[in-house]
């Protein structure tokens, strides 16, 4: 890229494409890279002003402002700060609670304590419900495109979401009742598990029926489509559950040993912090990891658009194939 009049060559060209993430989004250890700054619980720690500061830095980069004295490092230290506190199709700022980097403090506490107090009824609905809770804010908090929902839906997928957690987890432990405690202990996953299949989808609902913004590989949209988010939908899904598998089976299986030896019969006050320790340990790389299955610019053939919107593109983009929507998180 031939520089600006007036500008040194020794400043930070351009032509950086901020619009997709630092690292080769094509490769599972690209997406692991990104999403492991996505998701860094220190992200929490960037004061207002920082936030505000890495704002300034990216809008101003993309309409042509260099800041005096940056470098290619310090712009994608920026980029990455920006993208953990504003979404990425909206800008508006994402609640604390919302953000990705809140992610693996909140479900080690939450997840930490649905595995630890299992055996009291009260105490899983209740641990369900603050399940829920939580997740009606994250579901929300990383939809895909700049469609909003109605309070009436938002009510709507939180109490279905909440019922079906706290039905499928009452539900089991009634049916696992005479069965060897091993097995309640996943009790909790499960009900994770299928609240996420009602969750999701749910708060998500505006976008299946509206559709979700598509774009070329330039990022100029091409149109609205109700298939790429059902293919988003179902991506994040799949995530959800996948991140959740390691933290709500290894340490209920390293517990059920652990807590026939004498050391912890005589501490029960440790049980729950090494629970919730455990689940921490786990979280901490399977969140990353298992939102690295997909990209987060995903991609959808143009084959398989609705036929208007397909239509639509093959007749003013012809040489397009694929388009590429943000999934969501």
């Amino acid at each position: 890229m031939a520089p600006r009049p007036g500008q040194n060559m020794s400043e930070l060209p351009l032509d950086i494409n901020l619009r997709d993430p630092r690292w080769d989004q094509t490769t599972f250890m690209g997406r692991a890279k990104h999403f492991f700054a996505i998701t860094n619980p220190l992200n929490l720690l960037l004061s207002e002003e920082k936030l505000q500061n890495a704002q300034t830095i990216v809008e101003n980069y993309r309409a042509g402002i260099l800041t005096p004295g940056l470098t290619e490092d310090d712009l994608w230290k920026a980029k990455y700060n920006y993208d953990s506190a504003f979404h990425p199709d909206t800008g508006e700022k994402i609640h604390l609670i919302g953000r990705m980097s809140a992610q693996v403090p909140m479900n080690m506490i939450i997840s930490g304590c649905m595995l630890t107090f299992y055996r009291n009824i009260s105490a899983v609905v209740f641990w369900q419900w603050v399940n829920q809770s939580f997740n009606a804010v994250v579901n929300y908090s990383n939809r895909s495109g700049d469609a909003t929902i109605t309070h009436a839906q938002l009510v709507t997928a939180y109490v279905s979401a909440t019922t079906g957690a706290m039905v499928t987890a009452v539900g089991l432990k009634a049916l696992t009742k005479h069965l060897p405690v091993l097995v309640s202990r996943f009790i909790p996953f499960t009900s994770v598990a299928a609240a996420n299949c009602i969750n999701i989808p749910l708060m998500r609902q505006r976008e299946m029926l509206l559709g979700i913004p598509v774009t070329d590989d330039l990022g100029h949209r091409l149109g609205y489509s109700s298939k790429a988010a059902q293919l988003g939908i179902f991506q994040v899904v799949t995530s959800r559950i996948s991140m959740a598998i390691p933290a709500m089976t290894i340490p209920p299986l390293i517990m059920n040993v652990l807590e026939k030896k004498d050391f912890l019969k005589q501490r029960p006050s440790l049980l729950g912090p090494l629970q919730v320790g455990m689940v921490g340990f786990c979280l901490l790389f399977a969140t990353p990891l298992c939102c690295a299955f997909f990209p987060q610019r995903s991609s959808i053939s143009v084959n398989w658009l609705e036929p208007e919107l397909r239509a639509q593109i093959k007749k003013q983009n012809p040489s397009t194939k694929v388009v590429y929507f943000n999934k969501g998180l």
